[in-house]
């Protein structure tokens, strides 16, 4: 079973706004740095953003300043709040842990096409 599960994926307009969750199931990314990664058809998987135990953020230069990354460790639930959404940004978006990814989960599709 894999213990994390990503959710919010969908079809937006370039310039529109999703909201990705990811559930952990077994309670244990609050003591782990978590990351938002994604992978393009025919690209590898690339790490979009990253949050440490404490907060700390970091953010690929390509959605910096549109996607924001946040975690909520009580409901052992991660976000990433994506606007301004583009086409590059079309993608299948996992959650794991950083910087050493588990087994990956069925991530969610997020496609940005007008």
């Amino acid at each position: 079973q894999v213990p994390l599960v990503e959710s919010g994926g969908g079809l937006v307009q370039p310039g529109g706004s999703l909201r990705l969750s990811c559930v952990d199931s077994r309670s244990i990314f609050n003591i782990y740095a978590m990351g938002w990664y994604r992978q393009a058809p025919g690209k590898q998987r690339e790490l979009v953003a990253r949050i440490s135990s404490s907060g700390a953020r970091n953010y690929a230069d390509s959605v910096k300043g549109r996607f924001t990354i946040s975690r909520d460790n009580a409901k052992n639930t991660m976000y990433l709040q994506m606007n301004n959404l583009k086409p590059e940004d079309t993608a299948v978006y996992y959650c794991n842990l950083y910087p050493q990814p588990m087994s990956w989960g069925q991530g969610t599709q997020v496609t940005v096409s007008s």
